[in-house]
């Protein structure tokens, strides 16, 4: 049997129609970039993530760009971040001259730990980037909370993370700014490269629309210097139609989350694998299902050669990248961070996922243990 990490093919077959003629509508129209397209499914990202605007550009690294941006972050800035994510966290800080500080994670969610970021606030702070990791939101309300007290703006980094949920609300919708990845292999992902920038601040709406257009408005009249960063109409036709199936999906990926857990207990593997924990009140929508496992790469390897995927999110954390090297962090200093990267595997939990596919992870990896 094979177990791909991810079968994209089999949820495109679901909806191969619907997509199709979306597609054919845009070529129809001849109208690629922005426009009735994108404003559509602009309107509804904004609906659906409880916001008053969105703002669609280029990828979700742009879309964090986009937000630093619209807060004036630049030289001499510090914002203070996780070190345990995708590299663009952290890159789209430094691009625009400013600083990340790192904040170390929390052993149980693999999320910022909120009581480690006051301590990191300096007068240069302006803005502090949680990650919503795999779809599980970081800890708004305490954030936020430390936030306001310092006067720092919070931008959300919920690339994994469209309609995830917690206590306090939707992701995206807690922050100043929002940040979504459209990437193909996200739980709402599109035919290539794209992001949205989400907020409730009619200003900060405004000057995120202008930014993503070189800073025109209007056009070819600049008052500020923004980028090029816009979301084509294709990809906002294929995004609309995946969009009304997200909640079900996700529903699906939880349903596989719990029939795994149920598996690795039956098998009494509770000693060599840790499961994702899901805190009350909030809901994961399991971008991706991490485990934490003893032998992690020898594991890897075993399930490679059972024709199962996995992967490693992520084997070096950033603190520690070479590109990082100039900010001076050493190895120790961020040890749950860094206790992650060794320790935790991705393993397959797309909705299209068969009960037998489960079975068969679940034995091989039984196997490898015993």
């Amino acid at each position: 049997m094979k177990v791909p990490l991810l079968d994209l093919k089999a949820q495109y077959a679901t909806i191969r129609d619907e997509i199709n003629q979306a597609v054919m509508e845009v070529f129809d129209s001849q109208y690629f970039i922005l426009g009735p397209k994108v404003e559509e499914f602009e309107d509804t990202v904004a609906s659906y993530s409880g916001t008053s605007h969105a703002v669609g550009c280029a990828s979700g690294s742009d879309a964090l760009l986009l937000a630093l941006m619209a807060l004036d972050i630049g030289p001499g800035d510090e914002v203070i971040t996780t070190p345990y994510t995708f590299f663009s966290t952290a890159s789209c800080i430094t691009r625009l001259g400013a600083r990340p500080v790192f904040c170390d994670i929390k052993s149980d969610t693999c999320n910022i730990d909120p009581d480690g970021i006051e301590p990191l606030i300096t007068e240069k702070t302006r803005a502090v980037i949680p990650v919503h990791l795999y779809g599980l939101m970081a800890e708004m309300n305490h954030i936020n909370n430390i936030a306001k007290a310092h006067k720092i703006a919070v931008i959300e980094d919920a690339a994994q993370a469209i309609g995830a949920q917690s206590p306090d609300g939707k992701a995206g919708s807690l922050g100043h700014i929002g940040c979504f990845s459209f990437f193909p292999s996200k739980n709402l992902g599109g035919a290539g490269d794209g992001g949205m920038v989400v907020t409730c601040d009619d200003g900060l709406s405004e000057k995120l629309r202008i930014l993503r257009v070189h800073g025109s408005k209007p056009k070819y009249y600049h008052s500020v210097i923004g980028i090029n960063s816009r979301l084509d109409a294709l990809q906002a036709a294929v995004l609309q139609i995946k969009l009304k199936y997200l909640d079900t999906w996700s529903k699906a990926r939880r349903t596989n989350a719990s029939i795994y857990k149920r598996l690795f207990a039956e098998k009494g593997l509770s000693d060599q694998l840790t499961t994702p924990i899901i805190p009350e009140g909030y809901s994961h929508i399991f971008n991706q299902f991490v485990v934490r496992a003893n032998n992690r790469d020898s594991l890897r390897e075993h399930l490679k050669k059972h024709n199962i995927g996995a992967e490693i999110y992520y084997p070096v954390p950033l603190h520690l990248q070479e590109c990082f090297a100039y900010l001076g962090y050493k190895k120790g200093d961020m040890p749950v961070s860094e206790e992650a990267a060794e320790t935790t595997l991705a393993l397959p939990i797309y909705p299209e996922l068969t009960d037998e596919m489960q079975e068969y992870v679940v034995e091989t990896i039984a196997a490898f243990y015993k």
